[in-house]
């Protein structure tokens, strides 16, 4: 199931690392979060070297829908009366700002990613109020946001919010250029951070500065990520033969959907779930594709589908990413993580604000993505939400595991996984690590595979 973006991207191989180095920063994770956090700290003069596990971009950056745009579904309204009206401004502006690089960068070096400056909507068929106060909010704060009554989906809606001047990409084809100008060493997972010192099968690297941009951070304590994030799969299907809109469009309804054109196709969305909650042995459940396909073909009746991927979101309690100092204790590490559904321009807001900070730069934009912001009502309500799940997944540890093959606790911290029958594959619903059938690691935290009846790793 490999994503439309992998469809037609090779990017080249580096060498693992094999030997001990000594460099001024060291970055967790070849994203598009950890390429951008290395290229602007070279730009700085500043030597950042990056460490992959697997192969760059071969985590959630390959399962994006790459909409690069500053409206992450209701959030303005929100956050300013829960953090300001200064703290919401300095979001909407990094934001707009990383819109801005991307297309800067994409011009300047000349890479051809399919960038297309366009609107982005949020849809509703029922919730206008909703919709009419993001919009009074979003325009309140600089954004060129207006409520509208008609847009370009094929079904009536009972209004959309318009953000104008929005972008849409290729993020690995952008990503494979970037990554030439970086130091990468593939195939080096890191095993082991104390201090400066970043621990791998090849090698140590001694670093004064230690970045953690590798989706969701593996280290459990200090930070606690764990406790202050959960993970979400979302899926996609591309539509051949489907009427594809100029803007991207993303629905606020329960069952809302995504929706976006790349090429001659329509990239269709949605079925979100926290991770490890999407199992059940109803007869009658319908699994996720099955939603999606019976949408596009009650939406798209002439349309056919050429492609199928899902994607990892991961989600902090507030639904703000956590972008700063990784804690209080540690001044000289850093995370990048908790991006939600908008990873790509969040990518571009934490390598400029991890940048600044490494630098010794004033970074003003910073507050808000904080990890150590305000802890709000919201995030309070979520905690206890999040700890439930997290209870319930430990007790079920205790229980006889109904597989022959592998003993159904996830390596990370213990809690029971769950069967997932849309991708096959066996999920934590306590913080989102997978495995295949085999118990074979698909995503962390976990940083090992599960283990087979016997004791003994796959």
């Amino acid at each position: 199931m490999e994503s439309v973006w992998m469809e037609d991207t090779k990017i080249r191989r580096r060498e693992p690392l094999s030997r001990d180095m000594e460099v001024p920063a060291v970055v967790i994770g070849a994203g598009l979060a950890g390429i951008l956090t290395a290229y602007y700290l070279k730009q700085e003069g500043i030597r950042a070297m990056v460490l992959e596990a697997d192969r760059i971009g071969s985590g959630q950056t390959k399962n994006t829908t790459a909409k690069i745009t500053s409206q992450h579904n209701l959030v303005y309204d929100v956050m300013i009366r829960t953090f300001g009206r200064g703290m919401a401004e300095h979001y909407a502006n990094a934001n707009e700002a990383a819109i801005g690089e991307y297309e800067r960068l994409i011009r300047e070096k000349g890479i051809d990613c399919d960038f297309v400056r366009c609107p982005a909507y949020l849809y509703s068929k029922t919730k206008t109020e909703l919709l009419k106060r993001e919009a009074e909010s979003a325009e309140s704060l600089g954004l060129k946001a207006y409520f509208e009554t008609d847009c370009e989906l094929p079904f009536p809606v009972a209004g959309v919010v318009k953000l104008e001047n929005q972008a849409r990409f290729h993020p690995l084809k952008f990503l494979a250029d970037l990554a030439e100008e970086v130091e990468v060493y593939e195939q080096t997972k890191v095993l082991k951070v104390e201090g400066g010192k970043v621990e791998t099968a090849g090698g140590t690297v001694t670093a004064e500065h230690v970045v953690f941009a590798a989706h969701f951070p593996f280290i459990n304590v200090p930070g606690y990520y764990f406790a202050r994030m959960y993970q979400e799969r979302s899926y996609v299907i591309a539509l051949e033969g489907a009427e594809r809109p100029e803007g991207m469009y993303l629905g606020i309804d329960s069952d809302g959907l995504s929706f976006r054109t790349c090429g001659n196709l329509l990239l269709l969305g949605g079925g979100s779930h926290r991770t490890g909650k999407n199992g059940g042995k109803r007869p009658d459940r319908e699994w996720k594709y099955e939603m999606l396909r019976r949408r596009a073909g009650e939406i798209y009746p002439e349309a056919h589908e050429v492609l199928q991927w899902s994607a990892q979101d991961c989600m902090t309690l507030d639904g703000l990413p956590y972008i700063g100092r990784f804690s209080g204790r540690k001044p000289n590490w850093y995370v990048a993580a908790g991006f939600g559904k908008w990873g790509m321009t969040t990518a571009m807001v934490s390598a400029r604000i991890l940048t600044s900070l490494i630098g010794g730069r004033d970074c003003p934009e910073a507050d808000i993505f904080s990890p150590q912001r305000r802890f709000t009502m919201k995030a309070a309500k979520e905690l206890a939400v999040h700890g439930a799940y997290t209870v319930q997944g430990l007790a079920k540890h205790l229980l006889p595991s109904g597989n022959r093959e592998i003993v159904q606790n996830c390596p990370h911290m213990g809690c029971r996984l769950e069967w997932n029958p849309d991708e096959e594959s066996y999920d934590c619903p306590c913080h989102g690590s997978r495995f295949d059938r085999k118990g074979h690691l698909l995503d962390g935290p976990a940083q090992t595979d599960c283990k087979c009846k016997g004791n003994e790793a796959f």
